[in-house]
Protein backbone atom coordinates (compact mmCIF):
# COMPACT_ATOMS: atom_id res chain seq x y z
CA UNK A 1 0.00 0.00 0.00
CA UNK A 2 1.82 3.33 -1.25
CA UNK A 3 1.34 6.09 1.96
CA UNK A 4 0.48 9.40 1.55
CA UNK A 5 2.69 12.37 2.31
CA UNK A 6 2.81 15.07 3.41
CA UNK A 7 2.21 17.71 0.71
CA UNK A 8 3.06 22.09 1.09
CA UNK A 9 6.08 23.69 2.52
CA UNK A 10 3.88 26.14 3.87
CA UNK A 11 1.96 23.30 6.05
CA UNK A 12 5.40 22.36 7.21
CA UNK A 13 6.63 25.67 8.46
CA UNK A 14 3.46 26.85 10.28
CA UNK A 15 3.57 23.67 12.18
CA UNK A 16 7.59 24.26 12.61
CA UNK A 17 6.76 28.15 13.51
CA UNK A 18 4.28 26.51 16.14
CA UNK A 19 7.30 24.25 17.70
CA UNK A 20 9.76 27.30 17.89
CA UNK A 21 7.47 29.35 19.10
CA UNK A 22 6.27 27.04 22.16
CA UNK A 23 9.81 26.15 22.61
CA UNK A 24 10.66 29.77 23.21
CA UNK A 25 7.65 30.54 25.37
CA UNK A 26 8.72 27.03 27.52
CA UNK A 27 12.30 28.04 27.70
CA UNK A 28 11.09 31.91 28.86
CA UNK A 29 8.52 30.14 31.14
CA UNK A 30 11.88 28.65 33.05
CA UNK A 31 14.18 31.18 33.32
CA UNK A 32 11.50 33.29 34.85
CA UNK A 33 10.57 30.93 37.39
CA UNK A 34 14.81 30.41 37.80
CA UNK A 35 14.85 34.30 38.81
CA UNK A 36 11.64 34.50 41.18
CA UNK A 37 12.98 31.55 42.79
CA UNK A 38 16.54 33.24 43.36
CA UNK A 39 14.42 36.26 44.30
CA UNK A 40 12.38 35.36 47.03
CA UNK A 41 15.62 33.05 48.29
CA UNK A 42 17.18 36.19 48.30
CA UNK A 43 14.79 37.45 50.46
CA UNK A 44 14.76 34.93 52.77
CA UNK A 45 18.69 35.09 53.09
CA UNK A 46 18.41 38.70 54.27
CA UNK A 47 15.10 38.61 56.56
CA UNK A 48 17.35 35.34 58.09
CA UNK A 49 20.61 37.71 58.23
CA UNK A 50 18.09 40.42 59.83
CA UNK A 51 17.84 38.19 62.90
CA UNK A 52 21.13 38.00 63.85
CA UNK A 53 23.78 40.09 65.82
CA UNK A 54 27.17 40.40 63.79
CA UNK A 55 25.96 40.55 60.46
CA UNK A 56 29.39 40.21 58.37
CA UNK A 57 29.94 36.85 60.42
CA UNK A 58 26.30 35.51 60.62
CA UNK A 59 25.66 35.96 56.96
CA UNK A 60 28.88 34.47 55.95
CA UNK A 61 27.77 31.01 58.13
CA UNK A 62 24.33 31.31 56.78
CA UNK A 63 25.27 31.13 53.51
CA UNK A 64 27.82 28.53 53.68
CA UNK A 65 25.51 26.81 55.83
CA UNK A 66 22.57 27.21 53.15
CA UNK A 67 25.20 26.16 50.19
CA UNK A 68 25.81 22.86 51.98
CA UNK A 69 22.50 21.99 52.81
CA UNK A 70 21.23 22.99 49.29
CA UNK A 71 24.18 21.14 47.32
CA UNK A 72 23.23 17.74 49.39
CA UNK A 73 19.53 18.32 48.61
CA UNK A 74 19.65 19.10 44.75
CA UNK A 75 23.37 18.73 43.93
CA UNK A 76 25.54 21.69 41.81
CA UNK A 77 24.51 25.15 41.71
CA UNK A 78 24.15 26.08 45.19
CA UNK A 79 28.16 27.48 46.05
CA UNK A 80 28.44 30.41 48.32
CA UNK A 81 29.20 32.61 45.59
CA UNK A 82 25.83 31.95 43.80
CA UNK A 83 24.63 32.24 47.00
CA UNK A 84 25.80 35.82 47.75
CA UNK A 85 24.80 36.85 43.81
CA UNK A 86 21.20 35.57 44.75
CA UNK A 87 21.10 37.67 48.08
CA UNK A 88 22.56 40.64 46.22
CA UNK A 89 19.76 40.65 43.36
CA UNK A 90 17.60 40.47 45.67
CA UNK A 91 19.36 43.94 47.39
CA UNK A 92 19.38 45.53 44.01
CA UNK A 93 15.89 44.43 43.28
CA UNK A 94 13.83 44.39 46.41
CA UNK A 95 11.55 46.54 44.84
CA UNK A 96 11.04 44.40 41.79
CA UNK A 97 8.45 41.83 42.93
CA UNK A 98 8.32 38.84 40.84
CA UNK A 99 5.02 38.14 38.99
CA UNK A 100 4.61 34.55 41.02
CA UNK A 101 3.91 34.70 44.95
CA UNK A 102 5.86 31.91 46.58
CA UNK A 103 3.99 31.97 49.78
CA UNK A 104 5.58 31.05 52.80
CA UNK A 105 2.69 29.85 56.28
CA UNK A 106 4.03 33.26 57.53
CA UNK A 107 3.17 34.80 54.29
CA UNK A 108 0.00 36.43 53.59
CA UNK A 109 -1.73 35.22 49.53
CA UNK A 110 -2.29 38.62 47.54
CA UNK A 111 -1.89 39.09 44.14
CA UNK A 112 1.51 40.84 43.06
CA UNK A 113 1.74 42.51 39.68
CA UNK A 114 4.85 41.64 37.90
CA UNK A 115 7.81 44.00 37.97
CA UNK A 116 10.89 41.36 37.09
CA UNK A 117 11.14 41.13 33.40
CA UNK A 118 9.98 37.66 32.69
CA UNK A 119 12.07 38.46 29.18
CA UNK A 120 15.01 38.54 31.07
CA UNK A 121 17.17 35.49 32.57
CA UNK A 122 19.53 35.06 35.12
CA UNK A 123 22.13 35.70 33.03
CA UNK A 124 20.67 38.90 32.02
CA UNK A 125 20.58 40.01 35.54
CA UNK A 126 23.69 38.90 36.39
CA UNK A 127 25.44 41.26 34.35
CA UNK A 128 22.89 44.06 34.49
CA UNK A 129 23.73 44.13 38.74
CA UNK A 130 27.39 45.07 37.43
CA UNK A 131 25.90 48.42 37.12
CA UNK A 132 26.25 50.65 40.17
CA UNK A 133 23.91 53.18 39.23
CA UNK A 134 20.39 52.27 38.96
CA UNK A 135 19.18 54.51 36.40
CA UNK A 136 22.19 53.01 33.91
CA UNK A 137 20.62 49.21 35.42
CA UNK A 138 17.07 50.56 34.09
CA UNK A 139 18.04 51.35 30.87
CA UNK A 140 20.30 48.40 29.93
CA UNK A 141 17.75 46.52 31.10
CA UNK A 142 15.26 47.81 29.10
CA UNK A 143 17.46 47.57 25.49
CA UNK A 144 18.03 44.11 26.94
CA UNK A 145 14.58 43.49 26.80
CA UNK A 146 13.33 45.30 24.01
CA UNK A 147 16.52 43.86 21.71
CA UNK A 148 16.06 40.12 23.25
Amino acid sequence: MKRKTVSGGKFLSRITEIIEASRTAIHRAVNSEMVSAYWFIGREIIREEQKGSERAEYGKKIIETLSRYLSDRYGDGWSPSHLWHVRQFYILYRDRIPGKLHTLRADSVRKIPHTLRAELSWSHYRVLMRADDPKARSFYEAECAANN
